[in-house]
C-alpha cells in the first residue's frame, strides 16, 4: 500500500513539476489575476463582494458569440462585449448598489446574489441551455514552441494583459485625482464624502474600471472555453472569489497575488491530478484554501499579518 501512495505521489511531483504544465498554470493563473484585480477594486471601493462579476463575464461571452455567430470583425466583437459588460455594470451600479450603498453589508451581499441569478435565468431564457460558441479569437489557443515545451498563445497574453492592467490600475489610483478620492474612498467613505469626494462617481469609475476588466477575461476565457453557456465563469467567479480571500482582500496587490495564486494551483493540480480523479479538483483547492485560511486567516499576502484598509 505504502509503495503504491510512494509511486503515485512521484508520478503526481513529476507532472506537476512538467514545464507544460507550468506554462498552462502561470496563463491561468494570470486569467483568474485579472479577474481578481476588479473584484477587489469593488470591494475596495464599495465594501461590496460582487457575486455578479461572473454573469457580467458571462454576459460579454455572449456579446462575442453574437458577434461571432454574425462573421463580425474580431475588433468589432470585443467592442460589443466591452459595451455590453460595461453597460451592464452601470445599469447594475445605478439601480441596485448605489441605492444600496448605506445598507448593512449583508444587504448588498444578497443583492449581488439576486442580480447574478437573475442575469443568469434571462441568459438561459434567451440563449438556452447550450449556450452558443464564440470562436473569433480561437486561433490564440494555438501553441508556439519554446524549447520543448508547447506555450500557448493565450498563456502569454494572458499573463501579458494582467500585468499590464494592474499596472494601468495602479498608475490610476496613485497618480489622478480620481485615484485619490478612489483611495480616500476605500479608506473612510463617509468622511470623504465630508471632504469633497463625489460619492457617485468614485462609485461609477470603480464599477466601470471593474466592467472593463471583466470584459477583458471574457475575450481571454472564450479563447479556452468558447462555447458560452448560462453557467460560464461562475465555477471561475466563486474559485477567484475564494483566492481574493485567500490572498487579503483588503487590500488590491494582496487580492491579485490571491487570484494569480488559487489560479496557478488550479492549474497545475489539472494537470498533474490522474484523469479518472479530475472530478475532485474543485474539492482539492478549496480544501487547500481552507487549510491557508486556518493558518493565516488575515490573508496570505498581507504584511506582518496586519490588515490594512486600502485599494
Amino acid at each position: 500500500m505504502s509503495a503504491v501512495l510512494a509511486s503515485g505521489l512521484t508520478d503526481f511531483l513529476r507532472d506537476a513539476v512538467d514545464p507544460q504544465v507550468q506554462a498552462d498554470a502561470m496563463g491561468l493563473g494570470a486569467i483568474f489575476a485579472l479577474m481578481a484585480v476588479g473584484i477587489g477594486l469593488v470591494f475596495g471601493v464599495l465594501r461590496l463582494i460582487n457575486f455578479a462579476y461572473g454573469q457580467l463575464i458571462m454576459a460579454g461571452g455572449f456579446a462575442l458569440a453574437f458577434a461571432s455567430e454574425r462573421g463580425w470583425p474580431v475588433v468589432a466583437g470585443i467592442a460589443l462585449c466591452v459595451v455590453v459588460v460595461v453597460g451592464l455594470s452601470l445599469v447594475m451600479e445605478r439601480i441596485v448598489f448605489r441605492p444600496l450603498r448605506g445598507q448593512s453589508p449583508a444587504s448588498m451581499l444578497v443583492a449581488t446574489f439576486a442580480v447574478a441569478f437573475l442575469l443568469q435565468s434571462i441568459a438561459l431564457i434567451w440563449f438556452g441551455p447550450l449556450g452558443k460558441n464564440a470562436i473569433s479569437l480561437v486561433e490564440l489557443n494555438q501553441p508556439v514552441s519554446i524549447g520543448s515545451v508547447e506555450v500557448r498563445k493565450i498563456s502569454v497574453v494572458s499573463l501579458a494583459t494582467a500585468l499590464v492592467a494592474l499596472a494601468l490600475l495602479v498608475l490610476l489610483l496613485n497618480r489622478t485625482s480620481i485615484g485619490l478620492h478612489m483611495r480616500a474612498a476605500a479608506l473612510d467613505f463617509p468622511t470623504a464624502r465630508l471632504v469633497g469626494v463625489r460619492a457617485n462617481a468614485v462609485s461609477a469609475v470603480a464599477v466601470v474600471l471593474a466592467g472593463l476588466l471583466a470584459a477583458t477575461g471574457a475575450v481571454l476565457l472564450t479563447v479556452q472555453y468558447p462555447t458560452v453557456t448560462p453557467t460560464f465563469a461562475l465555477r471561475e467567479t466563486i474559485i477567484v472569489l475564494a483566492g481574493v480571500v485567500l490572498g487579503g482582500m483588503n487590500r488590491l496587490y494582496s487580492a491579485t497575488l490571491g487570484g494569480f495564486a488559487i489560479g496557478y494551483v488550479f492549474g497545475v493540480l489539472g494537470g498533474a491530478l490522474p484523469t479518472n480523479q479530475s472530478q475532485y479538483l474543485t474539492s482539492f483547492v478549496f480544501a487547500l484554501v481552507i487549510v491557508v485560511l486556518l493558518l493565516r486567516p488575515e490573508g496570505l499576502f498581507t504584511r506582518g499579518g496586519r490588515v490594512v484598509e486600502r485599494v
